[in-house]
């Protein structure tokens, strides 16, 4: 049968005396090791910030119209509009008949969402980027990244802020993507046609455009968020803030326990005493059971 003093000689360990005769443990077990497994992994799963500028900057749609005027002559069934990334809109032109005549008329698609979809795929590119180059360093550098204690800083701080870029960037062409869909709908181009406000004429949409791959670039870009925000702790761990406040933790406990050894509950005093004394003075003891009382003695003698 093993005994405690094997087990807990696998790890470092020190005792803790309570004020009952009880012990208590307190294991240090290294996890550097862990950690940085746990801290690479995170910055691979971080790669998948190509995903979502992949998903939004190589996007490109159209959708199809139809116009049928009364003249057959005059109406255009296959009427192409195209645009594609960055999404100005206003600069996507196209011309329409009017049905009346040979003339023709010349539109424009409404909106500009160009801002907030290059922020967003700017945000992604240089997160990419950096989650490349951190997991380099993880893997091949680590010594020179914990070095003065620069390097886990500064990763926690560019995490911070991306994990706040991702927060904004993919709100932003959330929205964004709210308004091309509007623009780009078939039916509110229909409206801008002077020909399709004529009962007479038919006016219909062939196709749609597909929007699916930006709305997966939206869920990415979520997606990353969660991912930057949720390894902000374990880059953290790596910092100095975090042991400093681990040291700050454990300098009571050892007070409290150096107090309680110069009070008399140190473990070899307990060990050598073998636990509670056997020989406790529950009554009187043999001796005393031998000794005649002198006050009855003395009695009888003045008799």
């Amino acid at each position: 049968m093993s005994t405690p003093e094997s087990s807990v000689s696998k790890h470092s360990c020190k005792a803790i005396p309570t004020i009952r005769p009880l012990l208590l443990l307190q294991c240090d077990v290294p996890d550097n090791k862990d950690s940085s497994q746990t801290l690479i992994t995170s910055h691979i799963l971080e790669l998948f910030a190509m995903f979502a500028f992949a998903t939004c900057g190589g996007y490109s749609g159209g959708l199809r119209l139809s116009v049928d005027c009364v003249n057959k002559t005059e109406s255009n069934l296959s009427i192409d509009i195209a645009f594609a990334y960055p999404f100005r809109l206003q600069q996507v032109t196209f011309e329409v008949p009017t049905c009346e005549g040979k003339e023709q008329q010349k539109l424009a698609l409404v909106g500009d969402s160009s801002s907030s979809a290059e922020f967003f795929v700017t945000v992604a590119v240089f997160a990419f980027l950096y989650s490349l180059a951190a997991t380099v360093v993880y893997i091949f550098f680590q010594n020179k990244y914990r070095e003065n204690n620069r390097g886990p800083l500064i990763d926690f701080i560019v995490t911070v802020v991306f994990s706040f870029l991702w927060l904004v960037g993919s709100s932003a062409w959330a929205k964004g993507l709210s308004d091309v869909k509007v623009a780009t709908d078939p039916k509110e181009v229909l409206l801008l046609m002077s020909a399709c406000k004529q009962p007479s004429n038919k006016c219909m949409a062939v196709h749609s455009p597909v929007m699916s791959s930006l709305n997966t670039s939206v869920v990415f870009g979520f997606l990353n968020f969660i991912l930057w925000a949720g390894n902000i702790w374990f880059v953290f761990k790596e910092t100095g803030w975090h042991s400093s406040g681990q040291r700050y933790l454990s300098d009571p406990m050892e007070k409290h326990s150096s107090s309680y050894n110069q009070g008399g509950y140190n473990q070899e005093s307990y060990g050598s005493s073998g636990g509670y004394s056997q020989q406790a003075n529950l009554g009187p003891t043999s001796d005393e059971f031998g000794q005649q009382p002198s006050g009855p003695t003395s009695f009888n003698n003045q008799i």
